[in-house]
């Protein structure tokens, strides 16, 4: 009942916070608490926290709740998640990775709120590319506010150990593959791996470099199947690079495959930029010196992003508190307080990159000069359904190596997610 009150409330609301949030806000009247739901926690959480001490500092009556939930890289809290929103008790805002992971969820279900009407207000169709946005939206609504940018498409790599093995850093796939034979011709791995997560995301970079933005779009709104011969011969390629990876990979985690590399047993490790926070902060690298990096053979000027982001579900507890929350994300300062934190950059296109380290500027760069398309591995071309299901086919390519086996299987699990439906 009293979701259904706040349904028949909502145009009265809405109509309010339209008129008058910003003097609201700015005053800081807002009052009550707000639960901000997420699993940040670990390395990842002095970057929350720094947001929501500045959150407090401009709004000292709202009491914040950090409602994390640790472990499992999300999984476990989009269980707990997942069991609130259907039980009608949603958070006042959670994290979510943009684009169809929240779109192709609690979006497609109804229980978001468009925020369009924020973006309109705060100028951020300005300061964000347009890119980013077209993967935020649908044609109802723009459905979330990006507080970073990760890049999935980065090859790391050890200069001296490079220099030592007489190699260099491969431009194409065809150039790794006959790398790859002089390495380990001297008894190194040439691409470190990890558990099949990381083969998911070795294998859309992969995919990018084979079809391209353009075909690799179209794999997600029905213009391609992954029947054509096109995703056969990612498909084959990968299988082909497949050919020089560590033999323990399913055992392995993301870091103990960059440690293959920082270590010198492994060349070339493929994994998205959380690897430059992991080998700087944790393992006390110097970026461009101790470790360096560039674009996975075949992406040169292309951005593979993911991105965390927060929205408004239907039935906030504390609707005007979590919308200054909101808008708060979005601003320059908070998302320059939080990025380098993070080891991530921010989406806007105005930040300050003194407060950036070599890697993050160099990102940044990349970020406002590059096309950039969606991962799939990270949440935002296909829904969760498809993401889980996908991980199914890795292991049948796994265990076959059969090109046709995972595309016959990848078209199978896209039908039943609805990718691709037009």
């Amino acid at each position: 009942m009293r979701l259904r009150g706040w349904r028949l409330g909502l145009l009265a609301v809405l109509v309010v916070a339209l008129a008058a949030p910003a003097a609201v806000w700015a005053q800081g009247r807002l009052s009550g608490e707000l639960e901000i739901f997420s699993w940040w926690a670990g390395d990842e959480g002095p970057a929350l926290e720094a947001l929501i001490d500045r959150y407090e500092q401009l709004y000292p009556g709202v009491k914040v709740i950090n409602a994390t939930v640790t472990g499992g890289s999300g999984v476990n809290a989009k269980a707990v998640l997942k069991t609130r929103m259907l039980g009608g008790d949603p958070p006042d805002t959670f994290q979510v990775h943009a684009g169809q992971e929240l779109i192709g969820t609690w979006v497609l279900a109804n229980r978001m709120e468009d925020l369009g009407f924020l973006y309109d207000q705060e100028g951020w169709q300005k300061v964000l590319p347009q890119q980013l946005i077209d993967l935020l939206s649908t044609d109802k609504g723009i459905w979330s506010v990006p507080v970073n940018i990760h890049r999935s498409n980065v090859l790391w790599y050890i200069p001296d150990n490079l220099k030592k093995w007489g190699v260099s850093v491969p431009k194409t796939w065809d150039e790794f593959l006959q790398i790859a034979a002089k390495l380990q011709a001297q008894g190194v791995v040439p691409l470190s791996l990890g558990e099949n997560w990381t083969a998911n995301h070795l294998w859309e970079n992969v995919a990018i470099a084979v079809l391209g933005p353009q075909k690799w779009q179209a794999l997600w709104d029905g213009r391609l199947a992954w029947t054509s011969p096109e995703v056969l011969k990612a498909w084959e390629t990968f299988g082909k690079v497949l050919q020089y990876t560590n033999r323990d990979a399913a055992s392995l985690s993301w870091q103990q495959a960059t440690d293959m590399v920082v270590h010198g047993e492994a060349a070339f490790n493929v994994m998205g930029d959380w690897a430059a926070g992991y080998m700087s902060t944790t393992l006390g690298l110097e970026a461009g010196k101790g470790f360096g990096w560039a674009a996975s053979p075949g992406t040169s000027g292309i951005f593979v992003m993911l991105s965390d982001s927060f929205g408004l579900p239907v039935g906030s507890p504390n609707r005007e508190a979590t919308l200054a929350w909101l808008e708060m994300l979005g601003s320059r300062e908070a998302q320059d307080i939080f990025n380098p934190l993070k080891g991530s950059i921010s989406p806007r296109l105005d930040s300050d990159l003194s407060k950036y380290n070599t890697y993050g500027r160099s990102a940044a760069q990349d970020w406002r000069n590059s096309t950039i398309v969606g991962s799939l591995a990270h949440g935002v071309v296909a829904n969760e359904r498809f993401m889980n299901d996908f991980a199914t086919v890795m292991e049948i390519f796994l265990s076959t190596r059969d090109p046709q086996a995972a595309a016959n299987a990848a078209q199978a699990v896209a039908a039943q997610a609805g990718i691709g439906v037009r």
